[in-house]
């Protein structure tokens, strides 16, 4: 989900929800502990140089159960985080702690918003000879061309 959509569904709801991959709701007296732009510089294994920004939200579990994070408080601290986003509509990623901090893309079903499981995937498989029918879930294997 881009920043722009995150916003403009803020707009639509009156309660702030979560739902994990999992079916699990994040408690509802969760707080956005942090909003950022993440900036990830690197090389794919096929030696072209990327770069990634995301609107990052971090939402964190206390144990103030009376606490509700209503949306125009946070599209306030999104405003607030604006002037590190700039003009870009980034995509939003949402950290969350489970067992690790763990980071999701973000989906909308008309009234809550859905934490979408993050994959990891080869950018250069015309360099590593992977082919395009290749099953999910598969990892290069020492000594390979991938890796």
């Amino acid at each position: 989900m881009k920043l722009s959509q995150f916003k403009k569904h803020l707009d639509s709801i009156s309660q702030l929800n979560f739902i994990q991959p999992n079916g699990n709701f994040v408690p509802k007296h969760f707080h956005i502990t942090e909003a950022g732009l993440t900036t990830k510089h690197f090389i794919d294994c096929g030696g072209t140089f990327r770069m990634e920004k995301t609107a990052s939200f971090q939402l964190w579990v206390a144990d103030d159960f009376e606490h509700r994070l209503k949306p125009q408080k946070l599209q306030y601290i999104i405003a607030s985080a604006q002037p590190l986003f700039g003009n870009e509509d980034l995509d939003v990623e949402i950290e969350y702690q489970a067992e690790t901090i763990n980071q999701f893309g973000l989906d909308f079903n008309g009234d809550t918003f859905l934490l979408t499981a993050k994959q990891t995937d080869c950018l250069a498989k015309d360099h590593c000879g992977i082919p395009s029918t290749k099953l999910k879930n598969t990892s290069c294997t020492p000594g390979g061309t991938c890796c």
